[in-house]
């Protein structure tokens, strides 16, 4: 039977089996699908090691992404330019080809939820790796403007003049930012220490749509904040999780899984609905 596993540390919380699990069941596919958690340095030895006894393909996540990146024989293009990797598929002729679908999963949640993206005004808090995975699918909806935040200017900077080349991505300070923006979507992992990205109140309107790539069984801190200044569409990461790995599956076997059912079924595991 085929094998397959997430590698990260910690990862035992991964609901990445769970995930793909149900995408196997649903397309008839024969694989197992389970958690590895090496020391953070003893990620190459466990990836090859796993290589090496016929393992089919993974998903990387934190804090192995970047490094992951510098493991594979070939990059995707996406891959590329997010300049991380949190998937791996072992081709037909022995090349380990790494892959990033964070990116396409968050655009692919937020299509899901009716949010239009051509010639919208986005604003995108934070300028790490998950910010950096997110800018080429975002861009390639072709938005009015893009503005990233970022507590450190600086680096907002320095990643808007990286992507310019794909579209009118700028960098502006926290308290620079004036609106109106039609998406704010939240990169940065504030909301895991219940703590939020210095945004002005004011930039808040009914109309905007509020995306928190972090997710939990309730609002996270800055869902929470949006919603009490009059939000009234927010989401959470959790459907990115489900579209990013319906992304991975079919990288790794060629079909597509639906995601809607599998969302649900999730969203009951962790106690949501």
């Amino acid at each position: 039977m085929d094998r397959y596993l997430v590698f990260g540390h910690p990862v035992r919380h991964s609901k990445s089996p769970f995930i793909h699990t149900l995408f196997a069941r649903q397309t008839q596919q024969e694989l197992e699908y389970g958690l590895a958690e090496p020391a953070v340095d003893e990620f190459a030895q466990a990836l090859r090691t796993f290589f090496d006894q016929g393992g089919k393909g993974c998903n990387v996540t934190v804090p192995f992404k970047e490094q992951a990146f510098t493991l594979v024989d070939r990059l995707s293009p996406r891959a590329k330019r997010a300049g991380a990797v949190n998937t791996i598929k072992l081709t037909d002729d022995g090349v380990l080809l790494g892959d990033n679908t964070d990116g396409a999963g968050l655009v692919a949640d937020l299509k899901s939820h009716g949010v239009t993206l051509a010639d919208s005004r986005i604003l995108l808090l934070g300028a790490g790796g998950a910010a950096r995975g997110a800018l080429a699918p975002l861009l390639a909806e072709l938005p009015s403007e893009l503005v990233i935040a970022n507590r450190t200017h600086t680096k907002a900077q320095q990643l808007a003049a990286e992507f310019d080349d794909l579209g009118p991505v700028t960098a502006q300070a926290y308290e620079q930012l004036a609106g109106p923006f039609d998406l704010v979507i939240n990169s940065t992992s504030a909301s895991l220490q219940g703590e939020l990205p210095p945004l002005a109140p004011a930039l808040i309107h009914t109309d905007i749509a509020i995306y928190d790539m972090m997710y939990g069984a309730s609002d996270t801190a800055f869902i929470s904040w949006a919603k009490k200044h009059g939000a009234r569409q927010t989401m959470d990461g959790l459907g990115m999780l489900v579209e990013q790995a319906a992304e991975a599956f079919t990288v790794w076997r060629g079909l597509r899984p639906g995601t809607k059912q599998v969302l649900r079924e999730l969203k009951r595991n962790l106690g949501v609905i």
